[in-house]
């Protein structure tokens, strides 16, 4: 095993089996290992009989953490980075660590192995051979409107992941502006009660609406949408807007109306009460 080597293994996101031979040999070579949480990777090493030393390292001690074990590696030491579960990095801390390594001519290696993004994108039955991971959406709604409808604009895929507190939000504001895309929500994988509910958003939505709570992690596969034909601004009256849609596309006012809401990140009724505002009518004529 190398001296003065960064690792980045990657970790179950589940099922304890999914760790490959070549991480349980860096894990148990490794002078150090930085853990986004020692006791949930205590769990881990204990499991395969491993006793090798570990230190916290995650997104509130990363700035202090970073100087100190780049210090361990420049002083010829091993250490293995770790997240929670799957990759390292991915919706997770450690890119500080690994840019001071980089600029430091430390090697970085990459051990990978188990990973919730391409697990639920290969089953996701949506296409695979083009992808865009967006991470977590914001927390606040506002926020995650905005991002969406950046998104919605995309020509591929679209995998992110969701807490189980916020999703229901997430998943409204998803059909009001992404529509009624087909989806596959992947929860738990690898784990006991994995499960997988396909169909189109607005069926997704409805199924978790019946359940008295939601559990576990969430990662959403998103299908592509249809091609922008029109890119219309962001300000403006709407009125204008509309009719634009309405003269582009030769569709009705309230479909317009609907198509206009989305690409401001609004619902359709907050669109409608604006329309009012304007205190003009619109006509399909």
């Amino acid at each position: 095993m190398a001296r003065g080597t960064l690792y980045l293994v990657a970790t179950p996101i589940g099922n304890l089996e999914d760790i490959t031979l070549r991480a349980l040999k860096v894990l148990k070579e490794a002078d150090l290992i930085a853990c986004e949480d020692t006791r949930r990777t205590a769990k881990l090493l204990a499991h395969f009989g491993i006793s090798t030393p570990r230190e916290s390292y995650h997104e509130h001690n990363e700035a202090s953490r970073t100087a100190r074990l780049l210090d361990q590696l420049e002083q010829g030491k091993s250490v293995a980075l770790v997240s929670d579960a799957g990759m390292p990095l991915v919706s997770d801390p450690g890119s500080m660590l690994v840019s001071e390594c980089v600029r430091a001519g430390i090697p970085v290696v990459p051990v990978p192995g188990p990973s919730a993004v391409l697990a639920a994108l290969s089953a996701s039955g949506l296409p695979a051979e083009n992808f865009y991971f967006a991470g977590f959406l914001p927390s606040k709604s506002a926020e995650r409107r905005t991002r969406l409808v950046e998104l919605s604009g995309l020509p591929c895929t679209v995998v992110l992941y969701e807490a189980p507190h916020r999703l229901l939000a997430s998943l409204t504001d998803m059909v009001e502006i992404l529509g009624a895309r087909n989806a596959c929500l992947a929860r738990e994988v690898t784990k006991v009660h994995e499960e997988w509910l396909r169909g189109t958003l607005p069926t997704i939505l409805e199924n978790l609406r019946t359940r008295d709570r939601i559990l576990g992690e969430v990662t959403l596969v998103i299908d592509r949408g249809a091609p922008a034909t029109a890119i219309l601004p962001p300000r403006g009256p709407i009125r204008e807007q509309v009719e634009e849609e309405m003269r582009f596309e030769g569709i009705s006012s309230k479909e317009a109306l609907r198509a206009v809401a989305r690409r401001r990140g609004i619902s359709r009724r907050e669109a409608y009460q604006m329309l009012l505002r304007e205190k003009k009518p619109l006509s399909d004529t």
